[in-house]
Order: structure tokens, then sequence, then C-alpha cells
């Protein structure tokens, strides 16, 4: 075992990964394990402590294959740790824990504006503010003894290293906690000292320290393997992105259980000509950068639309099923209308419903399927995406989506990333700035079906009875 290997620690919503890769980008071996929701008594909270027991089982093992120089921490958005003692002193909210509504009217009279910090008002605890806000409420001595505040990915390095610290792709994560333009914590994280109780900034791109001696015993690794700071998922998909794009006016479409656009800081859009009320914010890059985007929780849809289908429909393995399906779906006027999860996406407040419904299950995916390309395409139509749109993720892998996107921006080269080349290639980046892919990414062939008229008919019937008009 010569090579000094990476570990990629991705701490997604749904769920938890850590994949092996060697010095040159090649990946060893990848590990997965589903997050759940965990009752807290008073909230549901994310699974610190299942998750921590995987991965101390899933670091030994990897451990057992190579030599592990470096541990690098991803980790979704909207969520944050309280320590002290060197202990969890509270489990982490989980952001889909429905807030009491009068906690939630007192603390959005007290938000800053969106042209102020880029976030916009969500619901439940999607705002990390509201969450302090909704705890401070639960346990007026909350902050008792100093507790220090970590932001998710920020928390698995500090348990892995001793080594607290926090980073800006997270606190620009819409919390209304930071300032995007000004590049530091808003009135608001200052004024009810929140800022105060945050550890240190750190870069995502440097070491915090080496495994602390609990994890060497815990993991068998040994005492010189390096943890890194750390960074929020979507933007390490933004970083793997820009090593394959060849225009500076890029967008990246990180697809798991959200899809988030986000179009590249060289564009420089002002949080001013963004609808925040469509779902649209500003997210900030490793070098603290506004970075407009634009987002749906397009997996959740997906996932929750398929249902029992999922199990026995595969559009992309049969390009032959894949097309027949599409053609009959665009024949029958077959079509989802938005949304299927309430408060998110450009059509966020609207109500979901079918449209003709496929009584085939290979036609109701199709349909899916080109749902989701539908609402991608407004998503990008409102961050302005233009030249380079490059898809990651979990959805990466489905034929119909991409090849429909490709037919629907016929003006942008629609690139397709691979599974080797998702968030973990943005984080071996900043370990290795020097790493470049072997391989570069095939641009996606388009649907060969004209969209246009189903896609003026779906934004016609989007626009007749949701709340959100649509250009268009």
């Amino acid at each position: 075992m010569s090579t000094r290997a990476t570990v990629i620690v991705d701490i997604g919503k749904t769920l938890t990964k850590a994949s092996l890769w060697t010095e040159s980008g090649g990946l060893i071996e990848r590990r997965s394990r589903p997050n759940a929701q965990v009752d807290a008594g008073d909230f549901l909270a994310l699974d610190a402590v299942g998750i921590e027991t995987w991965l101390e089982s899933t670091l030994r093992e990897l451990a057992r294959i190579e030599r592990i120089a470096h541990i690098f921490p991803v980790a979704h958005g909207a969520a944050a740790a309280l320590i002290r003692d060197a202990e969890l002193k509270l489990a982490p909210v989980d952001y889909e824990h429905a807030i009491p509504a009068s906690i939630h009217r007192d603390y959005d009279a007290s938000r800053e504006p969106f042209a102020l910090t880029g976030s916009p008002a969500l619901p439940d605890g999607l705002n990390l503010g509201t969450q302090l806000h909704f705890l401070e409420q639960l346990y007026p001595d909350l902050w008792a003894g100093d507790p220090t505040v970590l932001p998710w990915p920020q928390y698995w390095s500090w348990r892995l290293s001793g080594q607290p610290s926090s980073e800006v792709t997270s606190l620009g994560c819409h919390t209304d906690l930071w300032y995007p333009a000004a590049a530091g914590f808003s009135r608001l994280a200052i004024e009810r000292r929140w800022a105060a109780r945050f550890a240190p900034l750190n870069r995502a791109d440097r070491m915090v320290g080496t495994i602390s001696k609990e994890w060497m015993a815990r993991s068998g690794l040994p005492g010189d393997v390096k943890v890194w700071c750390g960074l929020h998922d979507s933007n390490a998909a933004l970083i793997a992105a820009s090593t394959h794009a060849q225009h500076a006016d890029f967008t990246v479409l990180s697809t798991g259980t959200w899809f988030v656009a986000m179009r590249s800081c060289a564009s420089h859009v002002e949080a001013s000509s963004l609808p925040p009320e469509r779902d649209c914010l500003i997210n900030v890059d490793i070098d603290g950068n506004p970075v407009p985007s634009a987002r749906f929780m397009g997996g959740r849809e997906i996932d929750l639309l398929l249902g029992s289908d999922a199990r026995h429909v595969d559009l992309n393995r049969d390009a032959h099923a894949q097309m027949a399906a599409a053609q009959a779906v665009l024949a029958n006027s077959a079509m989802v209308l938005p949304s299927w999860v309430a408060g998110t996406g450009p059509f966020g407040k609207s109500r979901g419903r079918w449209l003709s419904m496929p009584a085939d299950p290979v036609e109701r995916a199709a349909a899916v399927y080109l749902y989701a390309a539908l609402v991608t395409d407004a998503a990008l139509d409102l961050i302005g995406a233009k030249d380079c749109l490059i898809i990651e993720g979990r959805f990466a892998a489905a034929q119909l989506l991409v090849a429909a996107l490709a037919a629907l921006r016929p003006e942008m080269a629609v690139y397709a990333a691979p599974a080797e080349h998702n968030v973990a290639l943005g984080a071996l980046k900043l370990i290795s700035p020097s790493f470049s892919p072997t391989q570069p990414l095939a641009r996606a062939r388009a649907l060969p079906l004209s969209l246009e008229a189903y896609r003026r008919r779906w934004r016609e019937e989007c626009n007749s009875y949701g709340p959100t008009r649509i250009d268009k």
C-alpha cells in the first residue's frame, strides 16, 4: 500500500458517501448509507451519531485498502452543530423540521433584505438563522457555557481532527447570516450575537489539522492523516465543473435531493436582478465571491412522482423505449405541473398536479423526467444561464433528462458528468490544485424531438393556475 490516497466524505441530505481516490484522481472504492431523521424530542434532527458510527467502520475498511493521507468533508447546507467541552451539545436541526408558525413569523420580522444577504425567506429551517432563533426559544439557556457553532461540513472536520472552523461556502448558503457582496457576517448575525458563536473562519482548501488520537484508535488510520476544512456540496460541484468549463460564463447543475443551478461568478449578476420568491439566491464560492443560483427539490420531486414505478422503470438503458415513451407523452400532452414540495423552486407556492397522466409506467417516468427538465429550464432562465451547462450528481445519469435539457437549450453546450466527476472532483482539486481529470466531458446529444410546443403549453398551464407567472 504505497499510494497516498484521499477519502472524500460527502454528507448529503439523502445519502452519506465515502469515496477513496488515488493521488492521480482514480476512484478506488465508494461506500454509502441512507440518512435518517432522528427524533430529538423537541425537533427532528440530523443523524450525527448514526453517520459517525458508519464513518468509523467505513474508514477502518478503507484504511485496509490503501494508505490514506487526506480526509476531506463535504456536506449539504442549512445545517450547523453546537459543540461544548469537546462534545456535541445539541443534535443538529433537520432543515425539514416544521418550525412553529409563530416562531417563524417572529424571526421573519427581523430578517434583512435579500439585496444584502442574497438569502430568500424559506420554509421550515432552510434559513439557518431560523434554526438558531427556534433553538433559542426552545432552550433559553442555549448559550450557557459558551458553546461554539460549526457549519455542518466543519462539524465533521472538527470531529475528525479536534480543530474547530467555519467556512464561507456554508455561511453564505441561504443562512441570513452572511453578506455575499461585503464578504462578512450580516447585521442580524452580529446583533443576535450569533456571529461571535461561530468558530474562527478558515478556507475550504486549508488543512485544519491531523487526525485526532481518538479517531486514530477508532479508524486504524495513521496519525499523519491530514484533515481538511471542507465545504458546501454544491460549491464543490462548482469547482468540479470549473475544471471542465471552456467558457468564462458557465453554469453547473448539481443534482441530488436538490437541483442547484450555480452560474459562475464571472457573470457578475446582482442580487437585485434575482427574484427571491422563486427560490433564487446568492451563494458564495470558496473565495467569498457571490454566485447567482436557482434551485428546486428536483430529486425529491422525482422520487415522489415515480414512487413504485422507480422499481421497474429504467429509462437509462433502453434508448428505443425512452424515445417511444417521450413521443407518446408529447402526443398525448401528458405533463406534470409544479410544485410537489411546497415552498421551493421557481413555482414554489403552486400545487403540483398531473395533466393526462399516462397509464403506462414507462410513459409516466418519461413525463416526470421531462417535468424535471422543464423546471430546470425555468430556473436557468432566472439566473440568465448561457454558453455552457454542466450537469453533475445523481441525475446526470438520467439520459432523458439530460437530452431534454440539451433540446430545450440549444444555445448552450450541455454536458453530463459521470459519477466519477461529482463533488469529489471539486474536493480533490482543492487538495491538489494541479489536478485535472483524465477524460474530457462528452457533449450531450439533444433529444431528437421538438419540445417547443410542449414547453409553451406547459408554461401556459403553469401561468393559468399558479401564483407565479413565467415568461416565454
